[in-house]
């Protein structure tokens, strides 16, 4: 049997431990967790922001303008969005419901599906001897976890050559090559062929969990490279500093709702812990019961069970647990929001906050830094900067404006997905990172009627005989 592993650093898991007693909704003095808890803007909200004049320029300028990393933190999306895109109501979404998964690659999960970018032929890592390790079909679904920290994630890069998959995770580092199919993966390979599914979408650093999930919220990671809270010294003192601010300044509900522990507790304490934000964090199931009523916000995120609470029966999909169970998590979801009223107008966006030490084909691409801080790098670190993506991470857009069937050859991140409610509720850039991100916007179809009728999708099965072994695996 493998001994159970400690799967996040000691104070990460402290600093959401700690928290995790009184996250099931705010207490009334808190301000109270009622079912329409998190609807009206904060009291704290600033004032709300001036757009003047909207002038629109060319695709091809605003393009330009992106490729250069030209436009920086305060840029409104009018000014980096062409005029052939749309921005503000023109993108009819009324709902955007966001769902993160953790820690696995695309080439994990698709680098055998037909018409991707997937694993090409001949594709392998050395082992510590120099011998190759090539991709192959893995069976076990529950593994120990592999390396995804800065360093790790930098010597798998290894200045593009990404050769050390197999290296960062010895003993048995050949588990980071290993691959999944549609024959363990039936609903997510349906789901892409179904809506509209990225092969180009990576994670917003060479780096573990946090700091990635800082760039959805954030634009940036404030100089952070591993996991741990937001450093409240680097908040900067002209504006907000996470989208939630810009939404509530703007008259924009929102709303966190989590199957555990909420990720904002410990990611922005100083924020989320105040009084009337906690109202607005909420147990997953007020979101079943305010999707059925349709009264959800105007933006949702979603947080599934985490590894560390629940080990291989989490619904995160970071090692060890099981990554079906997080298929049928995120099935749930899909039908769900399909059969609720908001259906018509709602966007559902599910990818992964990053590879987690999966091996993946495509070196990660040069990015526009945040232009706030540089790497919090100490003796040891690994040499970087925030100015390249991460690894290629999975991405659906489930919607009935989706373009159906779509491959996006649109390089991402983390960042255009805020960047996409940027774009939709006339906000300015957090950073330099937003203000030069694709919004996603190619992934939707809005000149063509809305295919209203939600599609039958392919199961979500979870074999039990393979869950009992990471049951007896992981005890």
């Amino acid at each position: 049997m493998l001994a159970a592993l400690p799967l996040r650093p000691p104070a990460a898991l402290a600093a959401l431990a700690l928290l995790a007693a009184g996250c099931d909704g705010a207490s009334p003095e808190d301000g109270g967790a009622g079912h329409d808890a998190g609807h009206d803007a904060g009291t704290d909200a600033g004032p709300s922001y001036d757009a003047g004049a909207i002038t629109r320029i060319p695709e091809s300028e605003a393009s330009a303008g992106r490729t250069s990393c030209a436009y920086s933190r305060g840029a409104m999306p009018w000014q980096t969005l062409g005029a052939e895109l749309p921005i503000g109501e023109d993108i009819r979404i009324d709902h955007f419901i966001i769902l993160l998964q953790e820690n696995r690659s695309f080439d994990h999960y698709f680098g055998t599906m037909p018409g991707v970018d997937g694993l090409p032929e001949g594709a392998q890592n050395p082992d510590a001897a120099g011998t190759p390790v090539e991709p192959f079909h893995t069976t076990d679904y529950c593994i120990v976890d592999v390396s995804h920290s800065w360093n790790g994630s930098h010597r798998q890069y290894n200045g593009g050559a990404n050769d050390g998959f197999v290296v960062t995770n010895q003993p048995n580092g050949r588990r980071a090559m290993g691959y999944l199919d549609e024959t363990d993966l039936p609903f997510y390979w349906d789901l892409a062929r179904t809506f509209a599914f990225s092969d180009h979408h990576h994670c917003s650093m060479l780096g573990p969990t946090w700091v990635n999930r800082f760039y959805l919220l954030s634009g940036t990671s404030f100089g952070r490279i591993s996991n741990g809270a937001v450093d409240t010294g680097r908040i900067p003192a002209d504006g907000d500093h996470v989208v939630f601010e810009q939404l509530e300044r703007a008259g924009v509900s929102w709303g966190v709702f989590h199957a555990s522990v909420p990720f904002v507790f410990g990611g922005y304490p100083h924020y989320a812990l105040r009084p009337q934000r906690r109202a607005r964090v909420q147990p997953i199931d007020e979101f079943w019961a305010q999707l059925e009523a349709g009264t959800l916000p105007s933006v949702s995120y979603l947080d599934p069970v985490w590894d560390f609470a629940a080990g291989v029966e989490a619904t995160d999909e970071h090692p060890p647990a099981n990554p079906q169970l997080g298929q049928a998590w995120v099935r749930e979801v899909v039908t769900r929001v399909m059969a609720s009223p908001l259906w018509a107008r709602t966007a559902l966006i599910v990818t992964y906050d990053e590879h987690g030490g999966f091996y993946d084909h495509v070196p990660p691409p040069e990015a526009c830094h945040p232009n706030d801080f540089p790497p919090d790098r100490g003796a040891g670190s690994a040499a970087g900067d925030f100015d390249r993506l991460g690894f290629r991470v999975p991405l659906w857009v489930v919607s009935p404006y989706a373009r159906r069937g779509h491959v996006s050859p649109h390089v991402t991140d983390l960042a255009s997905v805020l960047r996409l409610l940027q774009a939709r509720y006339l906000l300015p850039a957090l950073s330099g990172r937003d203000a030069n991100a694709w919004p996603l916007l190619d992934m939707f179809d809005f000149d063509a009627p809305p295919r209203l009728e939600p599609p039958t999708l392919a199961p979500a099965p979870i074999d039990e005989a393979r869950q009992q072994i990471c049951r007896d695996n992981f005890h």
